[in-house]
């Protein structure tokens, strides 16, 4: 009996492992318990450092050699997008010799279509040459080079309400449209998908911080506007001397808690976990860890590199150009609203490559073509991307005005704030779980037009638009203000050791 019980065992057993669902689960637990002993015994092959290890992969030490001239025409046919390339000249001869508004317009918008999808071709090469946890974070930072450089140009030009309403706009993009968009389209032949677990459970918690950052001033201002001399007092210059400063001084805690972010993200707590995945991550992330590694790059990294400040210098050129372009159709009362401008129209410049990759994947199905899903659509980085653009990228704009004497601050318009908030609260519902589906992305895209449908009607707060009117501080002199006074001290101080170096430089020469 018990030989004939053993040999059923033994029998169910081997019917166990001849199962592939059973041995494809053994195979990943093997795999998880040799990653965990490499991390807990620091095993390195070849005895080289972790740091030796990653600058020998960044300059391509173990892979194929890869000319100048082959990185060039890579990058040329990267995409068939870059076709659009043929309209830059077209556009800054639009811009400076022809001076018409409207084409400059339509040139200048469809020259950024490919300089966003350049973006994204030069941040997965170098993702391939940093790993996946480092390419990550150079990857979101490039796709959000577009909106940072319009915001920026906004920011100098001194259009003030429009850029607080391109800030929400870019991250509601981000939080709705794009990842709603990928979860509907990669959801199409599964039952759901699964997000990181570790990622997802931070992310939630910095997208609500980042929200309730903007919630507490307008909180604050909403609390102060009663009575009949309510006007008067709060557009008075002590109130906007009030919210600038609560401004910066918020601008400075996101940019810590960023920074702290990007520290447990990228280094956690451990020996050996800097900028690689963790022994417990997702199976499916070291695999890519692995893909990363093993595949061969397009594109020489230092051509890589140039490329990018290329692509970041002709891309601010034709967003100026832009901008401006979109200045004479708001003169002209083309949009319904401004805020529809500034909240809706500006932030979709930057989803027309990865909108336009949306659509002709469409036509394709329709056409019966059945192609496979864009790469792009299939992820979760655009919310990375809001959270950079709240925590990161706002904050900065706001110091970047308080060391040009603009009075950008982050009291926005209650509106702005209230649909933000509805986004956050639902994208963290969406993602609680760490899975999604096609349904829920539908959910998200529809959320988002119904914000531009709403918007289209909306003009905005009149008192928000008073305090932002002037574009310079008033008593801006830094007589009477610490901080001014700090700043001319030291502005003196720097002045006099560059004088100096100056003079010994000359001595020695």
């Amino acid at each position: 009996m018990a030989s004939l019980s053993s040999g059923s065992s033994h029998g169910s057993q081997r019917d166990a492992l001849a199962h592939p669902g059973t041995v494809h689960r053994v195979e990943e637990g093997l795999h998880n318990i040799n990653q965990k002993t490499d991390y807990e015994l620091g095993v390195v092959p070849g005895g080289r450092t972790r740091r030796q290890m990653m600058w020998d992969r960044f300059r391509g030490r173990n892979r194929r050699k890869i000319g100048w001239g082959e990185s060039a025409r890579n990058v040329l046919f990267s995409s068939m997008l870059n076709v659009f390339l043929i309209f830059i000249p077209f556009a800054w001869v639009s811009h400076w010799a022809w001076d018409d508004k409207i084409l400059t317009f339509v040139l200048s918008f469809l020259s950024i279509i490919p300089l966003s999808k350049l973006f994204d071709f030069g941040g997965e090469q170098m993702a391939l040459y940093t790993g996946k946890d480092l390419g990550d974070l150079i990857i979101v930072t490039l796709n959000n080079a577009v909106e940072a450089t319009l915001a920026i140009i906004l920011l100098s030009e001194c259009q003030l309400r429009t850029l607080q309403a391109t800030v929400v706009g870019v991250v509601l993009l981000h939080l709705l449209l794009v990842p709603g968009t990928g979860f509907l389209t990669g959801g199409r032949h599964i039952y759901e998908q699964s997000l990181h677990p570790r990622y997802t459970q931070l992310n939630n918690t910095l997208l609500a911080i980042g929200v309730l950052s903007l919630l507490v001033p307008a909180a604050f201002f909403a609390a102060l506007d009663s009575g009949s001399n309510a006007q008067s007092t709060l557009t008075s210059d002590a109130m906007r001397k009030q919210l600038l400063q609560m401004s910066r001084g918020i601008a400075v805690m996101l940019l810590l808690v960023y920074i702290a972010s990007r520290i447990f993200l990228h280094n956690p707590p451990g020996d050996g976990n800097a900028f690689r995945p963790m022994s417990s991550a997702p199976t499916e992330v070291h695999r890519e860890e692995e893909h990363l590694a093993q595949e061969e790059p397009k594109v020489k990294v230092w051509f890589c590199v140039l490329m990018l400040l290329a692509t970041i210098a002709v891309m601010a050129t034709t967003a100026e150009m832009l901008v401006e372009a979109l200045e004479h159709i708001r003169s002209n009362e083309m949009l319904a609203s401004d805020e529809w401008f500034g909240l809706i129209l500006l932030p979709l410049v930057s989803f027309s490559a990865d909108g336009t990759i949306a659509i002709m994947y469409f036509i394709r199905r329709v056409l019966f073509l059945a192609p496979e899903p864009p790469k792009t659509l299939a992820e979760d980085r655009a919310i990375d991307l809001s959270i950079q653009f709240t925590l990161f990228w706002m904050p900065f704009f706001v110091i970047i005005s308080w060391l040009t004497g603009k009075p950008f601050m982050l009291l926005f318009d209650l509106y702005e704030v209230a649909v933000l908030l509805g986004a956050s609260f639902l994208v963290n519902y969406v993602t609680a779980d760490s899975k999604t589906n096609w349904a829920e992305g539908y959910i998200m895209v529809t959320f988002y037009f119904m914000i531009a449908l709403c918007t289209w009607f909306y003009s905005g707060q009149a008192i928000i638009e008073t305090l932002l009117e002037s574009c310079v501080i008033g008593d801006h002199s830094p007589e009477g203000d610490p901080l001014g006074e700090a700043a001319a001290v030291a502005e003196e101080v720097v002045g006099d050791v560059v004088d100096d170096l100056s003079r010994r430089l000359v001595r020695l020469m």
